[in-house]
C-alpha cells in the first residue's frame, strides 16, 4: 500500500425501505427485520424438494468435481461451505427414518408383504359349562356384598328411628321449604329478615345452621337453646326428643318480644294492644322440629325491633302540637286531653311464667293496623309504579303524571304530595276507637235512662279504620207507626258529624256532654211531633206548635218546645210544654169552656163569650194511666173527647 493511496469507508446503508409518506412529506421507513424473522427468511431458501439418491449423488460428484478443481487452482481461494449445510443433512436423516417407519408400519398393518404372529402358550381347553359356572359364582358373589350392604341401611334406618333421630338431609329440606338458605364456603346460612319484601331495616336477621354431631351433646346444644326449648314447652307444642341439625340465633333475637299499645286516660287503661307475629299463619311446628319454633320467635324479634324503630324515628320526626315523647323503649303521644298513647318495646330472652297476663280489652283491629301499615311501608320500597310514557322518570304517580294533561290545580297538586306515616295513622286509628267507644258509651247511657222514648242504635258493620256510622232511630213503643225520628252519626278521629232527618248537619266537637245535649234536643222534638199525628189521628186540631218556645225561663239546654190541641167540639183544650232540664221535664195542662166564672155585664153582654175558656190548670202527669208519653196523652184526649160527647 503505498503512501498516498486514500483509506475509503464502505459500509452499508442504515435507510431501510420506505413504508409510507405522510402528507405534510414526512417518510414513515419499515423497521429493521428481527433475528427470528431473518432466520425465517433464510429457512425459506431451502429446497428440501432435492432429497432423493439421484439428487445426493449429483451433489456429491458435483462436491468431488469442484474439489478436484479446487486442488488444481491451488492458488486460488477456498470457497466457504454452504451455512445451511449440517442443518440440510440433519433433516434428510430424519427424513429417511422416517420413511423407514413408515414402511415398517405399512408392512405390518396391510399383511401382504409381512406376517406377524403371536406366541400361543400352551393351554388346557376349556368347557362352555365351566365358563357359566365361573360367571355364576362372581354374580353371587356380587349379590352377597349387595344384600350385605342393603342390611346394614336397614338396620341403621330402623335404628335410628328407634332413637328417635330424624335424618340431617330431611331436616335440612323442611327447613329450605319455609325460610332462605345459601351455602357459604362450608356453612349453611339463613336469613331473617324481610329484605327481599323491601324492609330496608339495617339489623342482620342471619342465622347458621349446624350438624348435630353426638345424642351425648344434645343436652348442651339444648343449653344453648334454651329460651326457644322453654318457649315451646311453655306453649304446649311437642317437642322432639333430638334433631338431627341445630339452629345458631344471633344473641340480640333471642328471647320473646312483643310491641304493648294501651291508650290510657288518667293512670287508668282504657284499651290495650300486644303485637307480635306469634299466632300468625299455620302451625307447623309439630311437622318440623324444634328450630322451627326458635326461628319464628327469632323473627317475630325482629318484627318487633323493626316496627319500633320505625314508630321512634317517626316520632322524631313528626312536628305535633303536643310533642312526642321517646324513651328507651317506650313512645308517648297525645291523643285528646288528658288520654295518651303509650307504645312499648318488651323483649325479654328468658321466657318467665309468672309475668302478667295480657288485658282482656284486646284491640284486634289495632293490632292488624300495625301490621298492615309496615306491610305497606315494605311494599312501597320494592314496587314503584311504572311511568307513563315510558321515557318519563321514575318515581311519580300516574296521579302527578297525569296532573299536567287534567290541568290540576295547586291544591290537588299538594294532595298528592301529602302522605301519613305509620305512627300519625296508629295515632289517628287510636283517636277513632277512642271516639267510637265514647259515642257508644253515651248512647248506652241515654238508652239505658231515658226509658221514654226508645233509643236505638245501628252501627255499620263496614267501616274504614278512621271512620264509623251509626245510625240512630227514637220511636215510641206502640206508636212506630205515627212517627219516629232517625238521625246519622259520623264518627270521625277528633269529631262528630250528625246528619238529621230535614237535612240539617251538624259538626260537634271531641266532648261527651254535646253528643248528650243533641239527642236530648232530638228526643224533644220527636214527642212533639208524634204528639202532633197522634191528635191528628184522634180528630182533634192543632192550634199550635213550636219546638222552640220563647216565654219562661232560660233552659240551660236548648229549647223547650210546646204544642195547643183542641178538642173535636172545641170545648177542650190541651198545653204541653217538654223542657230539657237536663231531663226530660213534661207538664200538661187543659182548659175548659165555656167558663163557669162567666157573668155578662154592660161591657160584655154577650154569652157567646163564655166560650172563650177559663185559665189553665196544670195536670197531674204522672198519675195518669199508661206506659208512655204518647200513652198517656191517648188516654187524656179520649176521656176529655167522651166527656165532650
Amino acid at each position: 500500500m503505498s503512501a498516498n493511496s486514500v483509506n475509503i469507508s464502505v459500509e452499508t446503508t442504515c435507510e431501510n425501505q420506505i413504508r409510507e409518506i405522510g402528507y405534510d412529506g414526512t417518510e414513515l421507513y419499515q423497521p429493521p427485520p428481527t433475528l427470528s424473522e431473518s432466520l425465517a427468511k433464510c429457512a425459506a431458501r431451502i429446497d428440501f424438494s432435492k432429497t432423493s439418491l439421484d439428487d445426493l449423488k449429483k451433489e456429491e460428484k458435483s462436491a468431488t468435481e469442484a474439489e478436484e478443481s479446487r486442488d488444481k487452482d491451488g492458488n486460488q481461494f477456498q470457497e466457504s461451505l454452504w451455512p445451511w449445510d449440517a442443518v440440510r443433512n440433519k433433516l434428510k436423516d430424519a427424513f429417511t427414518e422416517i420413511c423407514v417407519l413408515s414402511d415398517v408400519i405399512s408392512i405390518a398393518k396391510d399383511k401382504r408383504y409381512l406376517v406377524l404372529d403371536p406366541l400361543l402358550e400352551d393351554g388346557d381347553d376349556t368347557k362352555p359349562i365351566v365358563q357359566v359356572y365361573s360367571r355364576k359364582k362372581a354374580i353371587s358373589q356380587a349379590a352377597q356384598v349387595l344384600l350385605g350392604g342393603a342390611e346394614r341401611l336397614r338396620n341403621a334406618h330402623s335404628e335410628q328411628r328407634s332413637r328417635n333421630i330424624s335424618d340431617f338431609h330431611i331436616e335440612l329440606l323442611r327447613l329450605r321449604q319455609n325460610w332462605r338458605l345459601k351455602k357459604v364456603s362450608n356453612a349453611i346460612i339463613g336469613d331473617l329478615s324481610y329484605r327481599t319484601a323491601g324492609s330496608k331495616f339495617n339489623m342482620s336477621g342471619t342465622f347458621e345452621v349446624t350438624k348435630a354431631e353426638e345424642l351425648a351433646d344434645d343436652d348442651q346444644l339444648q343449653g344453648q337453646n334454651s329460651s326457644s326449648s322453654s318457649s315451646s314447652t311453655a306453649n304446649g307444642m311437642p317437642i322432639k326428643a333430638a334433631s338431627a341439625l341445630r339452629v345458631i340465633v344471633p344473641a340480640e333475637l333471642q328471647g320473646v318480644a312483643y310491641i304493648k299499645v294501651i291508650t290510657q286516660k288518667d293512670q287508668e287503661d282504657l284499651c290495650s294492644a300486644q303485637v307480635n307475629l306469634m299466632g300468625h299463619g299455620p302451625n307447623i311446628t309439630a311437622q318440623v322440629g324444634v328450630w322451627q319454633k326458635t326461628l319464628e320467635f327469632a323473627q317475630n324479634v325482629l318484627f318487633c325491633k323493626e316496627l319500633f324503630a320505625q314508630l321512634a324515628r317517626e316520632a322524631i320526626q313528626l312536628q305535633a302540637p303536643i310533642p312526642h315523647v321517646v324513651i328507651g323503649n317506650q313512645i308517648r303521644a297525645t291523643l285528646l286531653p288528658n288520654i295518651q298513647l303509650i307504645i312499648s318495646l318488651c323483649h325479654s330472652t328468658t321466657f318467665d311464667s309468672s309475668q302478667p297476663a295480657p288485658i282482656n280489652d284486646h284491640d284486634h283491629v289495632l293490632e292488624h293496623s300495625l301490621h298492615q301499615l309496615l306491610r305497606e311501608v315494605h311494599y312501597k320500597n320494592s314496587h314503584h309504579p311504572f311511568p307513563h310514557p315510558s321515557s318519563a322518570p321514575l318515581g311519580p304517580s300516574k296521579k302527578r303524571m297525569m296532573a299536567g294533561p287534567m290541568a290540576a290545580d295547586r291544591e290537588t297538586l299538594m294532595d298528592m304530595t301529602k302522605s301519613q306515616t305509620i305512627l300519625e295513622q296508629i295515632i289517628a286509628q287510636a283517636q277513632h276507637i277512642f271516639m267510637r267507644k265514647r259515642t257508644q258509651y253515651v248512647l248506652d247511657t241515654l238508652a239505658r235512662d231515658v226509658k221514654d222514648p226508645q233509643i236505638v242504635s245501628h252501627w255499620n258493620a263496614m267501616n274504614s279504620p278512621t271512620m264509623s256510622c251509626v245510625k240512630i232511630n227514637i220511636v215510641t213503643h206502640g206508636y212506630d207507626a205515627i212517627g219516629r225520628t232517625s238521625l246519622v252519626i259520623h264518627v270521625k278521629e277528633r269529631s262528630l258529624k250528625c246528619i238529621c232527618r230535614d237535612g240539617r248537619v251538624m259538626r260537634l266537637s271531641y266532648e261527651p256532654q254535646e253528643l248528650r245535649d243533641l239527642i236530648l234536643c232530638q228526643i224533644n222534638s220527636h214527642q212533639i211531633s208524634c204528639l202532633v199525628s197522634l191528635a191528628r189521628c184522634m180528630a182533634w186540631t192543632v192550634l199550635s206548635n213550636s219546638n222552640h218556645l220563647g216565654i219562661g225561663k232560660v233552659e240551660p239546654l236548648g229549647n223547650a218546645s210546646s204544642c195547643l190541641l183542641a178538642s173535636p167540639n172545641g170545648d177542650r183544650m190541651i198545653a204541653v210544654q217538654i223542657r230539657c232540664d237536663p231531663q226530660i221535664d213534661v207538664k200538661v195542662y187543659i182548659a175548659k169552656s165555656p167558663r163557669q166564672d162567666f157573668f155578662p155585664n154592660p161591657l160584655v153582654p154577650e154569652k157567646l163569650w163564655e166560650n172563650l175558656g177559663g185559665s189553665f190548670k196544670e195536670v197531674r202527669f204522672d198519675k195518669i194511666e199508661g206506659k208512655s208519653f204518647l200513652n198517656k196523652m191517648e188516654f187524656l184526649m179520649a176521656s176529655l173527647t167522651s166527656n165532650t160527647a
